[in-house]
């Protein structure tokens, strides 16, 4: 299956821990939990939870695309959120990076996260 190779962007926040933005390994690509860091400043992006979808979604990009993947390889999505009140919101900002199907499969979990994030998400991509 090839061995694992961290994969790395400067369109994406770098880990503040040790851990990688994504590993790929064969043809199977995980990215880390992205929060709404903006890459380069470092400051979360937004303070709704739509505003805070949308980074955490453009920097799981970013990193699919370093990997040599898109949405549409993903099969598998996970949000994590701090509040079931903000469900909606959420759902509604997701859904506009989500244009094409076959959609992945989502699971929606609710979590503590640090002051100020509202909104994580990690993504599985499977590449041809």
């Amino acid at each position: 299956m090839g061995s694992k190779v961290e994969v790395r962007t400067e369109n994406a926040p770098t880990p503040v821990a040790r851990f990688s933005q994504g590993v790929r390994k064969g043809n199977l690509l995980q990215v880390a939990g992205q929060v709404a860091f903006h890459p380069e400043t470092g400051e979360i992006v937004g303070t709704t939870v739509a505003e805070q979808t949308a980074q955490a979604m453009r920097n799981v990009i970013a990193v699919l695309e370093a990997g040599g993947a898109s949405l549409a390889d993903v099969v598998m999505l996970r949000v994590y959120l701090t509040d079931t009140a903000h469900f909606g919101e959420m759902n509604d900002a997701y859904g506009e990076f989500m244009t094409e199907g076959p959609f992945s499969a989502r699971t929606t979990v609710y979590v503590g996260l640090p002051a100020g994030l509202l909104v994580e998400i990690d993504a599985l991509a499977v590449l041809d």
